[in-house]
């Protein structure tokens, strides 16, 4: 599977001094979702080992409808580059915007921790296309500066 989409309502329990989701809530949601993407993708149990580019747009509130939705984006030897974006609204009228997004790398290792090979993945529509071209961007600019 290449992509998954997680869906739940923000709880009173996940709320800040602002009212507000917790900002590390979310970056467990995006872990979470990222992991059954790639451990969907892997057939096998997955790590991560990047996390970049996070942009809060919006704040979750209490009560509202969350979608975390993980894609692939590109995948190398080992290592799976996953698309996560976070959107949450009013569950009523369905309409969903986006309030975070970002870039998380998995690895897919063996019982002793190990790299494992994957197999490749290939966009197939000019969307795939544009968002694997991103992906490999933000990790040579990740991989450059931390040079």
């Amino acid at each position: 599977m290449s992509s998954i989409v997680l869906r739940f309502l923000a709880e009173p329990s996940t709320v800040n001094f602002g009212g507000k989701v917790h900002g590390g809530t979310v970056m467990k949601w995006i872990d979470e979702a990222g992991y059954a993407c790639a451990t969907s993708w892997a057939k096998r149990y997955c790590v991560t080992v990047f996390v970049g580019g996070i942009r809060f747009h919006h704040p979750v509130k209490i009560g509202e409808l969350v979608e975390v939705e993980a894609r692939l984006a590109y995948t190398g030897t080992t290592s799976m580059n996953i698309s996560v974006e976070v959107r949450s609204g009013d569950i009523k009228s369905g309409h969903l915007k986006t309030t975070t997004e970002c870039l998380i790398v998995f690895v897919s290792v063996d019982d002793d921790g190990r790299p494992m090979p994957i197999d490749e993945w290939q966009p197939e529509t000019p969307g795939e296309m544009a968002l694997a071209q991103r992906a490999r961007a933000q990790l040579d600019a990740a991989r450059a500066a931390s040079r």
